[in-house]
């Protein structure tokens, strides 16, 4: 971990944190889901960095260490979009590859979708490529599924906002490490899902979770709560929906997502590749959502093999 730098990069007005390790020409930039940060791509950096590569993780704009945007409520996914283009650019760097994790995804291959001179390939972990258009998950699942409870304004906050960032996210990273969708009662709120004494999931340490509850200590999650789930009904105005470049998806077999409506058939049936033809699917037996830090050896395999592939 001490041979990862970190550097503020100004683009779109704000200074975005960036983590960086490695002084290859390809260049490799990790894009973080929730309740994630730059940390949460520390195994897969190193890996690649050691193969050669550049690897840069920012924290997105109202994340950890990166600037809040000046009206948080206001933030949208074509926000984090331009932003990836604004550090870019500021780095000097022409073209990359691209690995998003969790909603992460999404900016992920729109970028590659907006800019494909800018794109060797694209990566996803867990969250497969979806086409603009309304999420219709809450229509099929209880009022208690977490994704309608969390675009709720206000109700979040005030579930949160009980308890210290710190166990905000030992909650959420219990929760999500399970193989069902987290859907509470109707007298229950997400937070009260989870036991004090329940323990962290093996592969997560209370060292890793110090490091996550400081970043979230100091961003809060006001920005975290508008970007994804308040931004899903975003429109897009993207030239095409077909992903042309190199892609790899990568899926924990037990991640909570296959069980959204129509997840998993939309995936293992490979509807996906319409929208993405160049895309090869790869599945970790055990994994959770949290694969890249669950069997970061197995990950950083398959990433490294993608990489080098289309290199």
């Amino acid at each position: 971990m001490d041979q990862i730098q970190h550097k503020y990069v100004e683009a779109n007005g704000l200074n975005h944190h960036v983590a960086e390790v490695g002084t290859g020409q390809s260049v490799v930039v990790f894009l973080h889901g929730f309740p994630e940060i730059w940390y949460s791509w520390r195994h897969q950096m190193i890996a690649v960095a050691n193969a050669g590569y550049r690897a840069i993780a920012p924290d997105w704009r109202g994340y950890g260490l990166s600037d809040p945007p000046p009206e948080p409520e206001k933030a949208s996914f074509g926000d984090l979009i331009s932003d990836v283009l604004g550090i870019l650019d500021a780095l000097s760097i022409p073209k990359v590859f691209i690995v998003g994790k969790d909603f992460g995804a999404r900016p992920a291959y729109y970028f590659a979708l907006l800019y494909p001179e800018r794109v060797l390939g694209v990566a996803t972990l867990g969250i497969p490529f979806v086409p603009p258009g309304p999420v219709t998950y809450n229509k099929y699942l209880p009022e208690g599924f977490y994704l309608s409870r969390w675009k709720e304004p206000g109700r979040a906050e005030a579930d949160f906002g009980r308890l210290d960032a710190k166990t905000v996210v030992r909650n959420v990273y219990i929760l999500f490490s399970k193989t069902e969708i987290p859907i509470a009662r109707e007298d229950q709120e997400i937070m009260d899902m989870v036991e004090s004494s329940t323990p962290l999931p093996p592969w997560f340490t209370e060292e890793d979770l110090e490091a996550y509850g400081a970043l979230y200590q100091k961003s809060g999650f006001r920005t975290a709560l508008k970007v994804p789930y308040r931004s899903f009904e975003e429109e897009f105005n993207l030239p095409d929906t077909k992903v042309e470049a190199p892609s790899l998806l990568i899926m924990g077999e037990k991640d909570y997502c296959f069980k959204f409506p129509g997840m998993e058939d939309y995936i293992r049936s490979g509807q996906v590749k319409f929208f993405v033809p160049n895309l090869e699917i790869a599945y970790v037996p055990e994994g959770t959502h949290f694969v890249q830090e669950q069997f970061p050896d197995k990950v950083n395999e398959l990433l490294l093999t993608f990489l080098r592939k289309h290199r």
